[in-house]
């Protein structure tokens, strides 16, 4: 994520132009091939394997490796070795902007010194976002002490990553009592946990979000749009109800629903992420408070 994240700021600064940022994330993604093509490269599993846990990764929330072990077609060791071969995102990122000649490693370090120091974010944040891992990076733009925001908006951004955009990245969490936007998909859930979660945005924003997750290039109707949104939402929260089933807690999700055409969403405290996907930006929001209300 942090790669995106400094290729935004970069070309923010006048550091890269549009054209220099897109020729790197085209060599980096060159070099950063996805787990499964490189086990199956690798011959550590067959094609069809791969097709299945990338399947099953639609309706469980783990990682490809996981489920590959899970399913018992690698190893932890062959999985490790996999990762190691795959890289670290950040890491090549900067190699591709350097090996391109478009600035060097002293430009790249001051340039992040002070995006970290714009930010206000710790060793310790920056530490988290350069991993890689989505889990880690979520808690550094979430600014609450609260466990259940925490987890359900790990749950979201994890899964936008793997079903949406593995190039996504995100801004700010901030608290809202009113959300304004063009169009809204969102989903009601009750029981031992009970909470609202949204998707809002431009509606063009949205359909970017609506094609990346359908793979559907022709997605021409907003309603067509937030269907697939509520369709995304319903998995997460699907994902997130039976992670909290093994805790013994029970929730019940109702059906999405969306509003093509809405003023106003309220909410006695929301708090609202925003996702960059496609050159868009979309807010996912969570309330759990009970005085949600469509305007």
């Amino acid at each position: 994520m942090l790669d995106r994240l400094m290729g935004s700021y970069l070309a923010e600064q006048g550091l890269l132009t549009k054209h220099q940022l897109s020729e790197v994330y085209k060599v980096q993604d060159a070099s950063r091939a996805k787990l499964g093509v490189i086990a199956v490269a690798e011959k550590l599993m067959s094609i069809a394997q791969a097709e299945q846990v990338n399947m099953l990764q639609a309706s469980m929330d783990m990682r490809f490796g996981d489920i590959a072990i899970d399913r018992g077609y690698l190893s932890e060791a062959q999985v490790s070795r996999l990762l190691e071969l795959q890289g670290n995102t950040y890491l090549a990122f900067l190699q591709a902007v350097v090996d391109l000649g478009f600035l060097t490693m002293q430009q790249l370090e001051e340039a992040e010194g002070k995006y970290q120091s714009l930010h206000g974010f710790t060793e310790s944040d920056m530490a988290a976002l350069k991993t890689g891992d989505v889990t880690q990076a979520v808690p550094v733009f979430v600014d609450t002490e609260d466990p259940l925001y925490k987890g359900m908006f790990a749950m979201g951004v994890k899964n936008m990553y793997r079903l949406v955009d593995n190039h996504l990245y995100i801004g700010k969490a901030y608290t809202a009592t009113v959300l304004k936007e063009e169009v809204l998909g969102y989903q009601k859930f009750h029981g031992d946990v009970s909470a609202v979660v949204a998707i809002s945005g431009r509606y063009e924003d949205v359909r970017k979000m609506a094609i990346a997750y359908t793979k559907e290039e022709f997605i021409e109707t907003k309603e067509d749009a937030l269907d697939a949104v509520c369709e995304l939402i319903n998995c997460i929260n699907g994902l997130y109800a039976t992670e909290q089933s093994q805790s013994d807690l029970r929730i019940e999700l109702e059906p999405p629903n969306f509003s093509v055409n809405f003023e106003k969403a309220t909410s006695e405290e929301m708090i609202v992420l925003p996702v960059y996907i496609r050159g868009g930006e979309i807010k996912y929001m969570i309330a759990v408070s009970k005085d949600f209300a469509l305007g």
